[in-house]
C-alpha cells in the first residue's frame, strides 16, 4: 500500500472517529445535560458554552466530515488537485455560511435558496429519469432506491424550512412548535435509501467484473 493510501485511511478513521465519539455518543450527554438545566447550570458543567468540550462537539460533525472527504479522496489516489479543490473549497465553503450564524433573519433568502433547491432536485429527476431509461434488473433496483432517497431527502428540506420558519411568522406565534420528529424520519429513511442504493450498485458492479 503507498504513503498516500495509508495517509488517507488515517485521515479517514480520524474523521469518522470524530463524528461518532464526539458528533453521536457525545450528544447523548449533550442533549440530556442542556434539557433538564439552565444555561447558568450548564457552565458549571463540563458542556459550559465556551468551554472546549463545547466547541469540539458544535464542530464534530462538519469537521469530521470534511476530514474523513479528505482522507477518501486519498485512499481512492484522487488527483493532488482533486483533494486540495476540496479541501480547501469546503473548508472555504464552511467558513463563510458560519458568517451567518448570528444573522438576522432575511426572509428572501429562503425563497431564493428554497427556489433553487426545488430547481435542482428537477432537474436531478430529469436527469435520473434519463439514466434511468437504459438501466435493467438490479441495476435499475439500485436507481429506484435512489429516487426513494431523493425523494425523502426534498421532503425533508420541506420540513426544516417549516420548522426553522414558524417562530418568524406572527400568525403561528401563538401554535405549538412543530415537533421535529418526522423531519428526523425523513432524513433517516432519505440516507438509508441512498446507502441501499449504492449497495446494490456496488454488487451489480461487483458481479459484473
Amino acid at each position: 500500500m503507498s504513503v498516500k493510501r495509508r495517509v488517507g485511511f488515517a485521515t479517514l478513521w480520524l474523521g469518522i472517529a470524530y463524528m461518532v465519539v464526539i458528533g453521536w455518543v457525545a450528544s447523548w450527554s449533550f442533549a440530556a445535560t442542556f434539557r433538564s438545566q439552565t444555561f447558568a447550570e450548564v457552565n458549571e458543567t463540563i458542556w459550559a458554552m465556551n468551554g472546549p468540550l463545547f466547541w469540539s462537539w458544535v464542530f464534530s460533525v462538519p469537521a469530521g466530515a470534511l476530514i474523513a472527504g479528505v482522507g477518501l479522496l486519498l485512499v481512492v489516489n484522487a488527483k493532488a488537485s482533486h483533494v486540495w479543490a476540496f479541501g480547501v473549497g469546503m473548508l472555504v465553503g464552511l467558513s463563510v455560511i458560519g458568517q451567518f450564524q448570528g444573522a438576522p433573519h432575511f426572509p428572501p433568502v429562503f425563497g431564493v435558496v428554497g427556489g433553487l433547491i426545488l430547481g435542482c432536485f428537477l432537474m436531478i429527476l430529469w436527469l435520473w429519469a434519463k439514466k434511468r431509461m437504459t438501466l435493467e434488473g438490479r441495476a435499475g433496483t439500485a436507481a429506484d432506491l435512489q429516487l426513494a432517497g431523493y425523494v425523502f431527502l426534498i421532503i425533508a428540506m420541506w420540513q426544516a424550512c417549516g420548522l426553522a420558519g414558524q417562530r418568524f411568522y406572527q400568525a403561528l406565534s401563538s401554535v405549538d412548535p412543530m415537533s421535529p420528529i418526522s423531519l428526523i424520519l425523513y432524513l433517516g429513511l432519505g440516507w438509508l435509501f441512498l446507502l441501499l442504493s449504492h449497495y446494490v450498485d456496488w454488487r451489480v458492479r461487483l458481479e459484473a467484473d
